[in-house]
């Protein structure tokens, strides 16, 4: 059965397991928040959406591919979002925000169920908060071709599986060096980086924590 509003909202309630389990596999453990904020500058903030939303009785999240660019995420898959802009009154209105500019969804019936752990994201300086969502239903999109290459709606079941977690060889970190890391394959996508972080926490708040096969 579906989640409810209700349900993701309990579930988010409790303390959340944060990253440990999971950025002990990533090859990249992330600063803690404090450690993160006491640089100079100090990072930005920018907030991402995730949208739980059910399509004829099943759960789905929406994530997206970025663009191939000059930049430290290009060709990513990630959750919709961005950087706070100073007219957003709160980061969810960032996260929103951003939904609305990137997927060209009708925002009005998402309903704001809870957050997860922030994370500190090095290359692009940024602190990101993921903002969970809920939708009867996803609607009409338009995605910005500025801003994304492809959009993925995904069952949530197969984001929950443990069979997804495989790992392999990246280019990680400020300096670019290569470890070995985590991450989730996705439909044949890789998923890794902060997005890997917060699915990882998402599924263990769901009841579906991290099993490494190896």
């Amino acid at each position: 059965m579906p989640f409810s509003a209700s349900q993701l909202r309990a579930a988010l309630r409790s303390p959340l397991p944060g990253h440990d389990a999971f950025a002990d596999l990533s090859g990249y453990p992330r600063p803690s928040i404090g450690a993160a904020l006491s640089l100079s500058p100090p990072p930005r903030e920018s907030a991402v959406l995730i949208l739980i939303h059910p399509v004829n009785g099943i759960d789905h999240t929406l994530l997206m591919r970025r663009p191939i660019y000059q930049g430290v995420h290009s060709g990513q898959i990630a959750f919709p979002g961005g950087k706070r802009e100073n007219t957003d009154a709160t980061l969810k209105h960032t996260a929103l925000r951003e939904f609305r500019e990137e997927t060209g969804a009708d925002t009005a019936s998402f309903e704001i169920v809870g957050e997860l752990t922030r994370i500190h994201i090095p290359p692009s300086h940024t602190l990101v908060t993921p903002v969970v969502a809920w939708a009867p239903a996803l609607g009409r999109l338009r995605p910005d071709p500025r801003e994304v290459a492809e959009l993925l709606d995904v069952p949530l079941p197969e984001i929950l599986r443990d069979d997804i977690l495989l790992r392999k060889v990246f280019r990680m970190g400020v300096d670019g060096s290569e470890r070995v890391g985590a991450y989730w394959n996705v439909r044949g996508e890789t998923v890794w980086g902060a997005t890997a972080l917060m699915i990882a926490e998402l599924r263990t708040v769901l009841g579906h924590p991290v099993r490494p096969a190896w």
